[in-house]
């Protein structure tokens, strides 16, 4: 069976999905704080799902879930990530990403549960030196969000290296779409993520996107990210684990579109989809955006036989039926 931690969230529910219909048994470890039960509900529709509600930073919560049920590997997406909210509160970003973990590789090892796929994040790198950014490139987090996930890659080289625990680290840039049938999608409350935000605003006509500056150094003004679809990340999942299980060696693997997109062309790519002229208001950037984010993948696509295949207008529609379906648009 395969624990997925964070399964009731935005990317661990469509790798459940991915997991469930490749004929894995799955089970979701999460405490609902930003997943949802929902969600959960709706993912044992599908397939073979347990739930078990508990929290990482509660080793017993582990434990007994580890003792309900034989787990063979983990995919672990369980964390707190808005960035700004961990500069705020850092305390809450390492009692849970990092203390959290660690509890979780503890009863893993306890159980001889030796293979993790993690979870990771484009952050660990911090200002890029250049673009596109392969995993080459220096991990000089800027914040704690970032920090918290650079610590855990680390203490999971560590650990193969003391216990023989293997890993595969995933860093993954900026998520977009939804489940092509619409039956999961990306839920969160607050909302900080660009995409769906726009598309909020197309729902709600009522109310004004703003974009957060139009003096970067690119083409036309506006930051440029890398948008990979939360379908093909699943996917790159399912790949990781399936590596993991043959070759038996940690790895680390940025997962990417090596493509960008600017706010700008993400907007009117909304606009075209929705058919409608969505308000929007230029304000102060934000400190600390890079102008240009986007990733040389070609090792996941060498190595893990992983690539992308969906469009960012794909990622867009299918986003906005999920925005229709269940009229989120405040």
């Amino acid at each position: 069976m395969i624990l997925i931690t964070g399964g009731a969230g935005y990317i661990g529910s469509h790798s459940v999905i991915k997991f469930v219909e490749k004929g894995y048994d799955v089970v979701i470890f999460d405490n609902l704080e930003t997943g949802h039960l929902e969600t959960v509900d709706t993912l044992q529709t599908i397939g073979n799902v347990k739930f078990f509600k508990g929290d990482l930073r509660n080793i017993d919560d582990l434990r007994n879930l580890f003792q309900k049920y034989n787990i063979d590997a983990v995919i672990h997406f369980a964390a707190f990530s808005l960035v700004g909210e961990s500069v705020e509160n850092p305390a809450k970003y390492y009692r849970n990403n990092v203390f959290g973990t660690l509890n979780l590789l503890d009863v893993m090892l306890e159980n001889n549960v030796k293979n993790i796929i993690l979870s990771s994040t484009c952050a660990t790198y911090g200002e890029p030196e250049y673009v596109p950014i392969d995993e080459k490139h220096p991990q000089n987090p800027i914040n704690p969000y970032g920090n918290t996930k650079f610590v855990i890659e680390k203490i999971l080289e560590d650990y193969d290296m003391a216990y023989d625990l293997k890993s595969i680290k995933l860093r993954y840039f900026n998520v977009s779409g939804c489940d092509e049938k619409i039956r999961v999608g990306e839920w969160h409350e607050p909302e900080s993520h660009l995409i769906p935000n726009i598309l909020k605003s197309a729902v709600n006509t009522g109310k004004i996107f703003k974009i957060f500056g139009d003096d970067y150094n690119t083409p036309d003004g506006t930051c440029i990210r890398d948008y990979v679809n939360v379908e093909d990340l699943a996917e790159a999942h399912l790949c990781a684990y399936e590596y993991l299980k043959k070759e038996k060696i940690s790895n680390a693997f940025n997962i990417g579109t090596e493509f960008g997109n600017s706010v700008k062309e993400i907007f009117d790519i909304c606009e075209k989809v929705t058919g409608k002229r969505i308000k929007v208001e230029v304000v102060e950037r934000r400190s600390g955006d890079p102008d240009m984010l986007y990733s040389n993948s070609s090792k996941a696509r060498s190595i893990l036989n992983w690539k992308p295949k969906r469009t960012i207008e794909q990622s867009i529609s299918s986003a906005y039926k999920w925005e229709l379906k269940n009229k989120k648009g405040g």
